[in-house]
């Protein structure tokens, strides 16, 4: 049976790295796995990361002993990892380029008569 218990741990400095969380979090207990979130086109550092502990005992005492503490200058945050949500796909429109009515376009005739001026002839 798996007993694993995965922290959310937020407001980290960007120069955490996923090793020195191991480190940190394992004066708490056995760490199963520790990633640290990134932008997919910069590579930076979110500021956040998920820390699955071995057990729940683990992970209490992880809570207990960061939640709310200094790490590097920035007060950080632990509490238990909510279940990721299926969520629905973004449309941020565009997808669809087809003709579609938008209207105007054309030849306008000037219907209102007489000389526009300006022109040469």
């Amino acid at each position: 049976m798996d007993n694993k218990k995965r922290l959310f741990v937020g407001n980290l400095p960007f120069t955490v790295t996923e090793d020195s969380l191991t480190e940190l979090f394992g004066k708490a207990g056995k760490v199963a796995s520790v990633k640290i979130i990134t932008d997919k086109y910069s590579g930076r550092s979110k500021g956040f990361a998920f820390v699955e502990m071995e057990d729940e005992k683990a992970a209490e005492e992880a809570i207990k002993l960061y939640n709310d503490t200094e790490l590097e200058g920035r007060k950080i945050v632990v509490n238990v990892a909510r279940p990721m949500e299926e969520r629905p796909r973004r449309d941020f429109g565009g997808g669809d380029r087809g003709g579609g009515d938008r209207g105007g376009g054309g030849f306008r005739r000037d219907t209102r008569g007489g000389s526009r001026g300006g022109g040469r002839y």
